[in-house]
């Protein structure tokens, strides 16, 4: 709340010299680019992983490369079942059914 009262004072501030003007210009300028490499560096950790042949050890790079075969296992095995299920007719790529003669 402090923060919003600080910016109501200095949205109404009244400037008496340009000297005074360039000076806020260049705190301002200041602040965005402070704000602007937070969010850069922000956006990087949340949407870039650290990578794989980069972990510490050779247990998180197994547990890693593990990790990342199981999730395509999994999402190879929903996207059978989705196929199956949503196809309208009997596949003859059946492996546990009866085969068609």
């Amino acid at each position: 709340m402090a923060e919003n009262e600080n910016n109501d004072i200095t949205s109404h501030q009244q400037y008496k010299s340009l000297e005074e003007i360039r000076t806020r210009k260049e705190q301002l300028r200041n602040d965005i680019q402070k704000d602007d490499e937070q969010i850069k560096r922000l956006w990087n950790d949340l949407f870039h992983k650290p990578d794989l042949l980069d972990a510490s050890t050779p247990s998180k790079r197994i547990s890693g490369l593990v990790n990342t075969g199981a999730g395509i296992l999994d999402g190879l095995i929903l996207g059978w079942k989705l196929y199956r299920k949503f196809s309208g007719k009997n596949s003859s790529l059946s492996f546990f059914g009866k085969k068609k003669r």
